[in-house]
């Protein structure tokens, strides 16, 4: 079982920042890719960005490109979202993501930290 430890949500005015974080921890034998996913209210767990274990390919929403910066920490089990140019519309609980591989591809999800942009 792999655990995920999320960390750095909170209240910030429009055009501010915020850092998140996630841990990993428990029984890790491979990790594929680690990220981000969003869901604000009524709608949909959406992909924010995602990272490669060797930290080689990246993949962004179109709506966060030029905004947030995704990276890992190996040696931590860690991945990070730095989020500058914070709008409204980022307002949403981030879940923490990690896809494992054992024997087969397992996705895990941190409990999720909340995001508000709000003047």
């Amino acid at each position: 079982q792999v655990q995920l430890a999320e960390s750095g949500g909170g209240l910030v005015q429009p055009g501010g920042s915020l850092r998140l974080s996630c841990a990993a921890s428990g029984i890790i034998i491979r990790v594929v890719r680690m990220g981000w996913y969003r869901q604000a209210p009524g709608k949909q767990r959406e992909l924010v960005a995602t990272i490669t274990n060797d930290g080689t390919s990246t993949n962004y929403a179109d709506s966060v490109k030029g905004r947030f910066t995704i990276s890992r920490d190996n040696a931590k089990n860690t991945v990070y979202l730095q989020m500058n140019g914070l709008k409204p519309e980022d307002t949403a609980v981030y879940y923490c993501y990690l896809q494992h591989l054992h024997t087969h591809f397992r996705d895990y999800w941190g409990q999720g930290t909340q995001v508000t942009v709000s003047s």
